[in-house]
């Protein structure tokens, strides 16, 4: 499982003209689930995600996790995340999960998340989504799952 995670001030998707999930101060997560995934490292990818320092105390050092600052969660699946693109010119998407595995497995993580009752809202797994987000900082991380 990888998580590419931004430290944003807003972030929404949209499906169309319709705003789906929106939050302000938290984090951005765009989430890819891999064939070989478990609903163990989808809760270990969630108590990470949730427990990151990564906002800045009142010394401007980044010592604060996302619910220390009252923030939210925002989860955007991206199987694109598992894309290859070692070989030709178009990537190769054999290693992302096929619906069947990965909806789930990103129930699994968005329940983890929800778990430590940090507000959570998500895209619609499968459809065609525009993401507008303003990083903070610019703070982004990659995760991946053990």
């Amino acid at each position: 499982m990888r998580a590419i995670i931004q430290r944003v001030s807003e972030a929404r998707v949209r499906i169309g003209d319709e705003i789906v999930g929106e939050i302000g101060r938290g984090l951005l997560v765009l989430l890819g689930v891999a064939k070989s995934d478990t609903a163990e490292q989808a809760r270990w990818l969630a108590d990470k995600a949730v427990s990151l320092r990564i906002f800045n105390d009142d010394e401007g050092k980044m010592n604060r996790d996302v619910a220390e600052i009252g923030g939210a969660i925002l989860v955007v699946s991206q199987f694109t995340l598992y894309g290859d693109c070692s070989k030709g010119r178009r990537p190769s998407f054999i290693e992302a999960a096929p619906p069947e595995t990965a909806i789930p497995l990103y129930e699994a993580f968005i329940n983890g998340i929800k778990a430590h009752g940090i507000p959570t809202v998500t895209g619609r797994f499968g459809a065609m989504m525009q993401v507008e987000l303003i990083n903070d900082g610019p703070v982004t991380l990659i995760l991946e799952s053990k």
